[in-house]
């Protein structure tokens, strides 16, 4: 069974910076998408960025130009460099990877990692 873990999340200030990390316990046979989602209290889980196969990119809009999403394909792992944060970004942020095992897709999720953004 694959499990995922998310490390990197705390508490920093706003206009700070901090770097997620998203690792598999063991391969994938073959990754479709590797994303980063988030849930706000109160509020409803957001994706916030995904990375295809080949580097292709998907942002929230209001992460634009401040967050960048990236992978290690060979190691299952994805990262998420988070820079001028805003208190909004305060959320637990969840990692998701989807993929194909034998003949059926996949998906997995991390158990998050909370990230504080402080006023």
């Amino acid at each position: 069974q694959v499990q995922v873990a998310e490390s990197g999340g705390g508490l920093v200030q706003a206009g700070g910076s901090l770097r997620l990390s998203c690792a598999a316990s063991s391969s994938i046979q073959t990754i479709i998408l590797m994303s980063w989602y988030r849930q706000a209290p109160g509020k409803e889980r957001e994706l916030v960025a995904s990375i295809t196969g080949t580097d292709g990119t998907y942002y929230l809009d209001s992460v634009k130009g401040r967050f960048t999403i990236s992978r290690d394909g060979a190691k299952s792992t994805v990262f998420l460099q988070m820079d001028s944060l805003e208190p909004e970004d305060t959320a637990v942020y969840y990692c998701k990877i989807d993929g194909v095992e034998g003949l059926r897709l996949a998906d997995y999720w991390g158990q998050g990692t909370q990230v504080t953004v402080s006023s």
